[in-house]
């Protein structure tokens, strides 16, 4: 499924009214009629019930009227709340405004900050009169670009204390008000949905950070021709289900395990070899054929014992830690495999940040590489390198890392995710090689340099424990050295880890580990195939 900023998403408004002929007045009747279905879906018939819009100024408030009018015509009593007088809207909101007020739905118009009181009384005394099915918000779509103030402030801050002290639902019509649609970041303060219906396409602003002010999302088809779609070519997916199932290769039933690719994971150091195993874990989970560790001799005894299954080489000039002395060794042993992954555990020591430097700027075609952790961190020190990469290249950056890499602050990063997974847009990378930023966290960000972008939309917060990074970096290696294209490989490894970890959860909402992850990979590719 595509993803859409707000900015995208006026421009399709706007092609299906200009170049489709379809007027803006039918676009906000399906929306509307799409997002009271939704309601019923979510909350149970409105017959019978009282239902408080929340109205703004603009085309969102219009979707709040024609939901509203679809309530009365269901046998629900619609209470209309205006941020605005009804006269001073305009345009497709206008008319819906004026249909309302010759059905007579009750209204009022909250002024002033000071009138929320008194609002509160008059809500009461309609839930007396008929139970409260839900409140409505359509003050503002995902068009604000603001931060809320004013009375506007104190009104999304009323829906929340309704909400919270009574226990009413919250539909929010296509973006709860004050969440920026592009960033998922509150301008200030921002309604917490129940459920909210977007339309015509979901934004990632609905995914980013996990969503939470979202609720249940529902994407409602407004009659956007699928034409308009296609002709505006967004750049921009969502990694569910449906989009990642296709990305996944069917396996011959007569392959062997050299059929299914040989990894070379370049990782770990003294105190830090689980990194290097979680990840080769999940490269053999992933249905990785072969898999071998390059790791310091010193530590190999550990890795040798710990996974049988893996392969593990003692790097000879490589003590406690992979050292550069290693480098001629190391592109021997490259001979035969089909990808390589580089960093987990690896450590910051100075011989080791040469040795990462070099693979990645000499490391050539065909060999695709991953780079995870510590070789981003080390890569960081030398940012004026980082273009040079010498084949494709992904990286998995949590957001400490991304700001080390960016040269900005973790908080400039969290700010708008999106923008900072686009960091190397700027920079003219050596021979035009694909490199795929992997931005890590709630709503991952993947970003390539060829133009194409995505917000994940699986995972959850009992993912936020150590070694998680290790699994996704083994997971999408596993997945390139079977012989997936760079793109696919990252997209489908983050939505599969994720989706391993959502299966844990529905049976604990925390307190599995990195390796169980890991485990749950299989059950997570069968969902998928």
């Amino acid at each position: 499924m595509n993803l859409a900023t707000p900015e995208q998403m006026q421009a399709l408004d706007r092609a299906s009214m200009e170049d489709f002929g379809i007027p803006g007045l039918v676009l906000m009747e399906n929306a509307g009629r799409a997002a009271a279905d939704q309601m019923e879906a979510q909350f149970g018939p409105v017959a019978g019930k009282t239902v408080c819009v929340f109205i703004g100024p603009g085309n969102n408030g219009g979707d709040g009227l024609v939901i509203a009018r679809h309530v009365h015509q269901r046998g629900g009593s619609p209470f209309l709340i205006f941020l605005v007088e009804p006269e001073k809207l305009r345009g497709d909101a206008a008319v819906n405004a004026a249909i309302c007020g010759n059905l007579k739905l009750p209204s009022c118009v909250i002024h002033q900050e000071n009138e929320l009181p008194q609002l509160a009384e008059r809500i009461g005394r309609l839930h007396c009169d008929r139970p409260m099915h839900s409140l409505v918000d359509a003050l503002f779509g995902t068009g604000l670009a603001r931060p809320l103030e004013g009375r506007c402030a104190a009104t999304v801050r009323f829906i929340n204390e309704l909400r919270q002290r009574h226990g009413w639902p919250v539909a929010a019509a296509d973006i709860p008000s004050g969440l920026c649609g592009r960033t998922g970041m509150p301008l200030g303060c921002a309604v917490q949905a129940d459920l909210t219906i977007t339309f015509g396409l979901p934004k990632p602003g609905h995914f980013l950070h996990g969503g939470e002010a979202v609720g249940t999302l529902a994407v409602a088809d407004i009659g956007i021709p699928p034409q308009a779609v296609a002709a505006a070519k967004l750049p921009g997916v969502l990694l569910n289900r449906q989009s990642v199932a296709p990305l996944l290769r069917q396996r011959p039933k007569a392959g062997h395990k050299g059929t299914f690719g040989h990894l070379l994971i370049l990782a770990g150091s003294e105190g830090k070899t689980g990194a290097a195993l979680l990840a080769a874990q999940a490269a053999l989970r992933s249905g990785c054929g072969l898999v071998t560790l390059a790791v310091p001799k010193a530590l190999n005894a550990i890795f040798a014992t710990a996974l049988p299954e893996a392969m593990t080489v003692p790097l000879p000039n490589s003590d406690k830690c992979l050292s550069v002395a290693d480098y001629k060794f190391i592109r021997i042993l490259m001979a035969g495999k089909a990808a390589a992954v580089l960093g987990p555990g690896l450590g910051m020591a100075e011989e080791t940040g040469r040795l990462v430097l070099r693979l990645h700027q000499e490391l050539p075609m065909p060999m695709p590489m991953l780079l995870d952790a510590d070789a981003l961190n080390l890569l960081a020190l030398e940012p004026n390198c980082i273009a040079d990469a010498a084949a494709p290249r992904i990286l998995t950056p949590h957001p400490g890392e991304m700001a080390r890499l960016a040269g900005l602050s973790v908080g400039a990063i969290q700010q708008d995710r999106l923008h900072a997974a686009d960091w190397l847009a700027a920079k003219q990378i050596k021979d035009g090689h694909e490199i795929i930023t992997v931005l890590k966290g709630a709503g991952t960000v993947l970003r390539s340099t060829k133009g194409r972008w995505a917000v994940n939309s699986s995972g959850n917060s009992g993912m936020a424990v150590g070694g998680m990074g290790d699994v996704l970096a083994g997971l999408i290696g596993g997945l390139l050295a079977q012989g997936a294209p760079l793109w696919d490989a990252a997209a489908a490894g983050v939505f599969l880890h994720g989706l391993a970890a959502d299966l844990l959860a529905e049976k604990r909402r925390l307190g599995y580990t990195a390796s169980e992850v890991a485990a749950a990979l299989p059950l997570a590719f069968m969902q998928l195939t």
